[in-house]
């Protein structure tokens, strides 16, 4: 018998997934016999540190690991993370209330829309981003509404938002340092975002996955502002700290109420992060100082070869102060969106990058560079770069 499959609304609003398009690509391009050199997605090719690795063979081996681990988080990794936060960021979280392990960031960001957002409501979202902001905001069927992030902040503004959306807004997502602009922010714009809040009754969720890839001066946590935890909760990864992407581990910190949300939801959908993965992240993060500095490095070096190879080829850019990302605007006269121009750019020199309009709307004229790929690639992809003329 055949099953009627429809699909489901939730599946219907989605627009084709970004990252899924440009394996497409990849793949037809290397079917046809040509080298790619792959800057398109942000996934650390960096190893795992291996005092971290050490530790997942040593818990794996524990039969004590191998049951459900608690749907928060063992009371071991809570106290951990909440210990980091406040020698990172002087913050001070309850980790039995106020802290909660997830699989990942990805699986928090989109969780907390369905524990918070209801159908007519709008989510506020970045745009350009990484687009599971808004469908999350598209599963909880509620409608996402856009931020522009325009130069040379990329920062949103908030007084441009119609009252009307604000009255029906019930969760805002930021993330600095940003994807895919590579933006960082201030604690002057986190005051505001707190104030605009709490004003408008609107929760914020922090996506802070990228705080600890930077150039510079360390980018602060919303959670440091007075009255943050009043409105605010905050993800933060291990996948980019220490290039642990999937081993899928990370938590959320912030306000009790939409902590208790979260995990309330969680709770119902998932159970909760293996717990030999939750004493590796334990590791790593008594380790953070001896082993963030290299990571950091190797990215700054990787940046200064494709800022090079940008400047030569007379791309306008921004240099960024964080992220592993570089965020490019396509060349003046160009006939042509971010689509076509990164299909030109594979087609000629063999690069792929990920065009700006698979961000959002206002990614639209813009391209993004991963440095996530070995240091021959980033320097072959950069003298593919620096000779490319449009």
């Amino acid at each position: 018998m055949e099953i009627r499959l429809r699909g489901s609304i939730r599946l219907q609003t989605l627009p084709p997934y970004l990252f899924a398009e440009l394996d497409r690509k990849k793949e037809d391009t290397e079917a046809s016999g040509r080298e790619v050199l792959d800057l398109g997605v942000g996934d650390p090719d960096i190893p795992t540190p291996r005092p971290i690795v050490e530790e997942l063979r040593a818990a794996v081996l524990d039969p004590a690991t191998h049951r459900y681990p608690s749907y928060r988080g063992s009371a071991e990794f809570r106290e951990a993370a909440a210990a980091w936060l406040k020698k990172r960021f002087d913050i001070d979280v309850n980790p039995a209330t106020e802290l909660i392990s997830v699989i990942g960031t990805k699986e928090g960001l989109f969780h907390l829309a369905l524990a918070i957002a209801n159908p007519g409501d709008y989510v506020l979202v970045p745009d350009p981003a990484y687009p599971v902001y808004a469908n999350a905001a598209r599963f909880a069927h509620a409608t996402p509404y856009p931020l522009p992030l325009e130069p040379p902040d990329f920062l949103p503004r908030l007084d441009l938002i119609p009252d009307d959306v604000l009255e029906q807004a019930s969760l805002m997502y930021l993330n600095y340092p940003n994807n895919p602009t590579s933006a960082t922010a201030t604690r002057e714009f986190f005051r505001q975002v707190v104030e605009f809040a709490h004003k408008n009754r609107i929760a914020v969720c922090h996506d802070a996955a990228y705080s600890e890839i930077y150039f510079g001066e360390p980018p602060p946590s919303i959670l440091e502002i007075e009255g943050a935890m009043d409105v605010a909760i905050e993800m933060h990864s291990l996948s980019k700290t220490y290039n642990m992407t999937g081993w899928r581990v990370g938590f959320a910190c912030g306000n009790q109420d939409l902590v208790e949300a979260l995990a309330t939801t969680k709770t119902n959908l998932d159970s909760g992060v293996f717990v030999a993965i939750q004493r590796a992240a334990i590791k790593a993060f008594s380790l953070y100082d001896e082993l963030t500095g290299p990571i950091r490095d190797t990215y700054r070096s990787r940046r200064d070869v494709i800022a090079a190879a940008l400047d030569e080829a007379g791309f306008a850019f921004k240099r960024p102060d964080a992220t592993f990302y570089v965020w490019f605007e396509i060349p003046d006269g160009f006939r042509g969106g971010s689509v076509e121009f990164a299909g030109q750019l594979l087609e000629r020199a063999g690069v792929l990058v990920a065009p700006g309009v698979g961000f959002g709307e206002h990614g639209e004229g813009y391209c993004r560079i991963s440095l996530t790929a070995p240091d021959d690639v980033i320097k072959r992809a950069a003298e593919k770069l620096a000779a490319y003329r449009a």
